[in-house]
């Protein structure tokens, strides 16, 4: 087999292929620039370069572990969100698209003029808690997790992209760790929400996310409702609170806000006009 880039590309294309990958080109695309380090129209504008023996082992290693499905975000350890990159591994869940609505609308409440206590409650990579303090620099905000493994992947992050208020990461199972009567202006999350039969489970990318921050009891709205309980220890009076959630599950988390006495509850849709961000306020 020839060892250009063309012909690498090909016969990458082949076996994506073969394997019903979903996008193959790109994604032979995408890991050949990754192992080359360059941009993708470098592929193209350079496609009759021969490949060193190195980079043709990574290549290959590469393109095995996406036709197993390996997700294209942990073979590159990073993934682009709010025009940032980010870098993931199996330890967080890969940021996307539909979480960056929970970003623009924590933004939208956010003034810029203002200060602000900010909770971020399975922080995961960092990505929501870190494009908030970088959009916002008046914020001072917390980031928790219950993974040592994810604080670590958050923490390279914020080394990445520094803030001008430095963000405080905790260790702790949601409130668990966190002092009695700190208060917060805002809390916010992105938490396990999957049902456990959910039958998505066993679909694309999430089969290799962790499922500790996918899979939530009582058809996926039991830590939703923990932390709804428990925020209202530590929110300030008036505080909001901020949940991304199923796309089904939009008027449960209305009725679970509207039980524990949080007003102003509403629920906003993502661009494909699912109900993805549900906010109440104390």
């Amino acid at each position: 087999m020839k060892t250009t880039i063309k012909a690498q590309l090909a016969h990458a294309y082949t076996l994506l292929s073969a394997h019903d990958c979903a996008s193959p080109r790109l994604d032979a695309e995408v890991l050949l620039a990754f192992v080359l380090g360059k941009e993708r129209s470098y592929l193209r504008a350079w496609d009759d370069k021969t490949l060193d023996a190195p980079s043709l082992t990574l290549f290959a290693q590469l393109i095995e572990q996406r036709c197993l499905g390996v997700p294209i975000a942990y073979l590159t350890e990073q993934r682009e969100f709010w025009s940032r990159t980010f870098r993931v591994s199996p330890a967080v869940l890969i940021p996307r698209p539909e979480t960056e609505l929970l970003v623009e609308l924590c933004l939208a409440h956010l003034l810029p003029e203002c200060t602000y206590d900010v909770l971020d409650l399975g922080t995961g990579s960092g990505a929501i808690a870190l494009t908030l303090a970088l959009e916002r620099p008046r914020v001072s905000m917390t980031a928790i997790d219950k993974s040592e493994a994810a604080l670590e992947i958050a923490k390279e992050n914020a080394a990445r992209y520094p803030c001008q208020h430095p963000i405080r990461f905790m260790l702790s199972d949601w409130f668990s760790a966190l002092p009695s009567g700190e208060k917060f202006d805002f809390i916010l999350s992105n938490p396990p929400y999957i049902a456990q039969n959910d039958v998505h489970l066993s679909c694309g990318d999430v089969r290799f996310e962790p499922l500790s921050a996918l899979v939530s009891a009582e058809d996926g709205l039991f830590d939703i409702h923990r932390i709804a309980s428990e925020a209202k220890s530590y929110l300030q009076s008036g505080g909001q609170l901020w949940f991304e959630h199923g796309y089904n599950q939009g008027q449960a988390v209305q009725a679970l806000l509207a039980s524990l006495n949080y007003h102003t509850v509403q629920t906003y849709f993502d661009l494909a006009g699912q109900a993805r961000v549900t906010k109440g306020i104390l």
